[in-house]
């Protein structure tokens, strides 16, 4: 699978789910912006994300007209567990690089799963991405973004709310639409 397609790919994922059913925010503007950064890492070892990771927040240092960057990783962590092994150490080489309050880590993945919630929750989708990947946040822009969004705080609860009302079969439809690019 080429590169391009993964990206376009995700580039409807991004449009038709997460834009598409609110679920963040500030994902229209970096959209409509082209300020989205695309990096595909195949057969990426564990070590190989973590240099990317690293890369990238230096590179976000440096390009302020790029306001996040999405590692997509197609062919690698699709364990779950596995997966958030893998963001758990993000976490911390972030913290340990020093970009703490700088930068921050989202995480999606194909089979994420919210703590004490099943396979089947309609809710899971607020998060289930095509690819496992790691979502690099400027802290400032979600400052931002939030300080001029009306109760921020009913975010993540109004987007399980909706889609546990759009239901399993919607949500599924909705992002396998999206691999449907060729």
């Amino acid at each position: 699978m080429k590169p391009d397609l993964i990206i376009a790919q995700t580039v409807a994922w991004i449009k038709t789910v997460v834009i598409g059913c609110n679920f963040c925010p500030f994902a229209s503007r970096a959209l409509l912006k082209n300020s989205i950064r695309y990096v595909v890492l195949f057969e990426a070892t564990m070590e190989k994300v973590l240099e990317s990771l690293a890369e990238e927040m230096q590179y976000l240092d440096k390009h302020d007209e790029t306001e996040t960057t999405l590692i997509i990783l197609p062919d690698r962590f699709e364990d779950f567990e596995t997966y958030l092994d893998l963001v758990e150490i993000a976490e911390e080489l972030l913290f340990n690089l020093g970009y703490e309050g700088i930068y921050q880590v989202a995480s999606f993945h194909p089979n994420y799963l919210f703590a004490e919630s099943h396979d089947e929750d309609p809710a899971n989708y607020t998060n289930r991405s095509l690819y496992p990947m790691l979502h690099i946040l400027r802290e400032s822009s979600i400052t931002d973004v939030l300080e001029h969004y009306k109760d921020a705080g009913r975010i993540p609860q109004r987007n399980i709310e909706f889609a546990n009302q759009k239901g399993l079969l919607f949500m599924q439809g909705l992002r396998a639409a999206c691999l449907e690019i060729q």
